[in-house]
């Protein structure tokens, strides 16, 4: 059985003294589950901090962004190297914001992932369709592309895949568990065809995703977790999310 994972994306959102705060509420809230795994991301600027606030914890520090090179005249960018050394031990790939936002290609996700994977850092790579593209019947027609283009020439060893319907995501509404698990399924189908592994592998569902439907959402088979956004930003609303992942293990 995979166990759940539960991660935090607290996108441009906290200065260092928020994210303290949120910590030092959040901890005592979940220092008592050890069957989820839980991760926070925080932005940049409060990576230390919370490093420093998380140790020896039951809770990891992820990053929302890397660059594909390991150093250089990129002004602006964070590289593997440098995520390391302020605690992260993951790194979000590919969200839909800087698939949309920033004109990531699944080229250049696929290129980041390669190098996050050389330098030992786990990745949780997003996928997901837009509303149009899911009306059109051409979900899974959209999701095997972005999954072909970036996992290309990669093993799937310390990747957990992240679907976003785009549509879903800081809107309120999400998809049914149904409408996710079928997803999911069909996900996991496309690993099991092209990659070694995929049976190992934890998808999370990311969308809008509560305290009040995330037990809902654990329940489908397909389902190991989920990516949180805006309900990831209140300890007591991160915890609950948390706490119902854990009654369904």
């Amino acid at each position: 059985m995979r166990k759940p994972f539960i991660a935090a994306n607290w996108k441009m959102n906290k200065t260092i003294i928020e994210t303290a705060e949120f910590i030092n509420a959040f901890l005592p809230m979940v220092n008592d589950v050890m069957d989820v795994d839980i991760l926070i991301a925080p932005p940049f600027t409060a990576l230390s901090e919370a490093s420093r606030l998380l140790k020896s914890s039951n809770v990891m520090l992820g990053a929302q962004n890397v660059y594909y090179e390991e150093k250089g005249a990129f002004t602006g960018e964070i590289s593997p190297g440098m995520l390391l050394s302020a605690g992260c031990s993951c790194v979000i790939i590919g969200h839909s914001e800087r698939r949309e936002y920033f004109s990531e290609t699944d080229e250049i996700v696929n290129k980041k992932i390669k190098t996050a994977r050389n330098n030992n850092l786990e990745v949780i790579l997003c996928i997901g369709e837009s509303l149009e593209q899911r009306e059109a019947d051409k979900t899974f027609e959209v999701l095997g592309g972005q999954l072909a283009g970036s996992l290309k020439d990669l093993p799937l060893d310390a990747i957990t895949i992240a679907y976003e319907p785009i549509w879903a995501i800081g809107t309120g509404k999400t998809a049914t568990k149904e409408q996710a698990n079928e997803t999911h399924e069909y996900i996991r189908g496309w690993l099991r065809k092209n990659k070694d592994g995929a049976d190992n592998v934890r998808i999370q569902y990311g969308g809008s995703v509560k305290p009040d439907n995330i037990e809902a959402l654990m329940s489908e088979s397909e389902v190991d977790g989920a990516l949180v956004g805006g309900a990831s930003l209140k300890p007591d609303s991160f915890a609950g999310i948390v706490k119902g992942a854990a009654k369904n293990n």
